[in-house]
């Protein structure tokens, strides 16, 4: 969602009516979860995506039908062996589609979601009051109305969206590696905070991408309340009057990754280090070290996207578990 705020909000303020679509349903093999979402203007230019590509020209033209009338609709997409080469999900799987043209109430929405607060929308998808719409703002982790998906309404059957702020990623080290860290993980939704209490380091001009710059000791600058379950550290200084403090406090959170730059020695000691400071074999486990999947990078870049990837993996693996 709000990867496509600004997009709409430009849209919206140069005159255009906008429709947002939103994949309600999913059955099988599909490219994109239920809750991703499109947003398509009356030009008919689009942002965001339902699919892989194989029904978003359908998709388009039944939102200018939308935006031209303003009664939504929800689209099923599937394949079958004779419809192979028409509209449908190559990929095998079913998705149902729900189109809405935006009304003020998309504002309330859109506040919530730049206010990274936790919140849900619950839209009807069919019958006579299909789009009708409530929020729930508000929500903490304990008081989820359940996971994104259908749910049964005195209505009729409605969509459920969780939306949640993005994850964190904290970078510690204002190296190399953390410039193409950070563009690597907005392209991948994080929120992106690289702390160095170096100042050549942390400079506007080598981060311009990052959504925070924090000239201070992570240690500092963090505190327990800043880190949740979705919170990620890849800490790069290879400092250890950087690292180690800020690995203590990220071993001392619910943090889901702990990556930290080094050779397999220098985590040795490093471990060591932290051993005497007492911490347990079980929390040391966490920090993932040397840092990155192993595909042989080398470049700076390289290392950046297998770190990117240990985290995806780590997501996946949370997700499942």
């Amino acid at each position: 969602m709000l990867e496509l705020l600004n997009t709409i909000d430009a849209w919206r303020a140069r005159g255009d009516a906008v429709a947002l679509a939103t994949v309600v349903k999913l059955t099988g093999s599909a490219p994109r979860p239920a809750g991703a979402k499109m947003a398509v203007n009356a030009r008919g230019e689009i942002a965001g995506s339902v699919s892989g590509g194989c029904v978003e020209g359908a998709v388009v033209e039944a939102a200018l039908e939308v935006i031209e009338n303003g009664r939504p609709q929800c689209l099923h997409f599937g394949i079958a062996d004779e419809t192979a080469w028409s509209v449908g999900l190559m990929c095998g799987g079913q998705i149902d589609v729900l189109i809405e043209r935006l009304d003020a109430q998309f504002d309330q929405i859109a506040q919530l979601a730049r206010a990274r607060r936790r919140f849900a929308v619950q839209t009807v998808v069919s019958g006579d009051h299909i789009g009708a719409r409530t929020i729930l703002p508000d929500l903490d982790t304990g008081n989820l109305p359940g996971p994104t998906g259908l749910i049964d309404t005195p209505a009729g059957p409605a969509f459920l969206d969780i939306i949640a702020p993005p994850d964190r990623l904290y970078i510690v080290g204002g190296t190399h590696i953390s410039i193409a860290l950070t563009t690597i993980a907005r392209t991948l939704g994080y929120h992106v905070t690289v702390i160095d209490p170096r100042q050549m380091f942390a400079t506007p001009e080598r981060f311009a991408h990052a959504d925070a710059l924090l000239v201070a000791y992570p240690h500092r600058a963090l505190t327990l309340d800043m880190i949740d379950t979705s919170t990620c550290f890849a800490i790069l200084t290879h400092d250890p009057k950087v690292d180690d403090p800020a690995l203590m406090l990220a071993l001392n959170s619910p943090a889901r990754y702990i990556g930290a730059l080094g050779s397999r020695k220098t985590h040795a000691a490093r471990l060591e280090r932290l051993r005497q400071a007492g911490y347990t074999e079980t929390q040391l486990a966490r920090i993932h070290a040397p840092i990155g999947l192993d595909i042989g990078a080398r470049a700076p870049e390289e290392i950046a996207v297998a770190i990117a990837a240990e985290m995806v993996k780590t997501k996946a693996g949370a997700r499942a578990s």
